[in-house]
């Protein structure tokens, strides 16, 4: 990676550098190359949609990890007016890897939930690179009640690495601080919509990943295990990480056949951290479409669809098999 460029951005990079070095020189020498400018600009732009039409789901996963790639306090920002961040779980602490409070979506009040990486070395050691405790999962539960109890609609980003997998987590109850995370949030009588922006790993995202709508920007991943993960269990080689992101089909495109997600979110061409501002914008109308359809439901159907939309990922169906008497061939060959 070069500063905001992945390897396989390196084309457009050299071309960005042409273009900025024409400018520069028209600029010195008071020269008009505003035509031979404008032909590079489209050059660039047929090279990124060239490039992003085809792209591997490890090149997703890279995108999802881009270290200018928008946060959750990021499009908290942008979406919204009036953001009143709430603190602490009201038993241990108050975890920095997930955000949470208060906004106005076009005047409608809504709780945001989200999980928050940081940038420089310093702020992702603040956030513990997005990784929750399990205080913090209950500091996500507890703002999550209040939403309920208020009658406002919950909002979540989801976007880790996966749970914090220290000592000090187990011994506070990691497991179970998920688990009921799972159970309460299908009990919350307020419309949830779950929105993957970047990573959404294992129990990590599951813990806040329960609602009535769940979307995907379309450079984001979802799965069990990362593929680093993955590939070190699977062939003691975190070198085969490519190959396992292939193996897990954990990209959005992936997922939404499977049907374990509703909708795919677009991304700017060149990945949401190349105009956070239009991401945002694409989000936010998903997030309000979706608002004004669940706030339709009566609360038990809202419950019960969420209950049963969960129930109906991994469903599969069984035929009795006849077992051949001897010399008879098998069923099936």
């Amino acid at each position: 990676m070069n500063g905001q460029y992945l390897d396989f951005e390196k084309p457009v990079l050299d071309l960005e550098k042409r273009i900025q070095d024409m400018k520069d020189f028209a600029s010195g020498e008071s020269l008009e190359l505003s035509r031979e400018i404008q032909l590079l600009e489209k050059r660039k732009d047929r090279l990124l949609q060239d490039i992003y039409s085809k792209l591997t789901r490890w090149q997703r996963v890279q995108l999802a990890r881009h270290p200018l790639r928008p946060h959750s306090l990021d499009y908290i920002n942008l979406i919204s007016t009036d953001f009143v961040e709430l603190h602490g779980d009201r038993g241990f602490a108050d975890d920095k890897a997930v955000v949470g409070g208060f906004g106005k979506i076009e005047g409608r009040a809504v709780m945001f939930v989200g999980q928050q990486k940081g940038r420089d070395t310093k702020q992702k050691l603040y956030r513990n690179f997005g990784m929750m405790h399990p205080e913090g999962y209950r500091k996500a539960l507890r703002l999550m009640q209040i939403a309920s109890r208020s009658g406002k609609p919950i909002i979540i980003l989801v976007d880790t690495p996966g749970a914090f997998p220290g000592i000090g987590a187990e011994e506070r109850g990691q497991a179970e601080a998920i688990a009921r995370n799972l159970r309460e949030m299908f009990r919350l009588k307020v419309p949830i919509t779950i929105n993957i922006i970047g990573e959404g790993a294992s129990g990590g995202a599951l813990g806040i990943g329960i609602g009535d709508r769940v979307l995907m920007l379309e450079n984001s991943w979802y799965s069990v295990i990362s593929p680093e993960g993955c590939s070190a269990i699977l062939w003691r080689d975190s070198s085969k990480a490519p190959l396992a992101a292939e193996a897990l089909r954990l990209s959005s495109f992936d997922l939404k056949e499977l049907k374990v997600i509703d909708r795919i979110v677009p991304e700017p061409v060149g990945g949401a951290h190349r105009n956070p501002k239009e991401a945002a914008d694409i989000l936010k109308k998903e997030i309000i479409k979706d608002l004004n359809e669940l706030s339709e439901l009566e609360i038990e159907e809202l419950l019960q669809k969420r209950i049963e939309k969960f129930r109906r990922m991994g469903v599969f169906s069984t035929e009795e098999y006849h077992l051949p008497e001897r010399g008879e061939p098998p069923e099936n060959i």
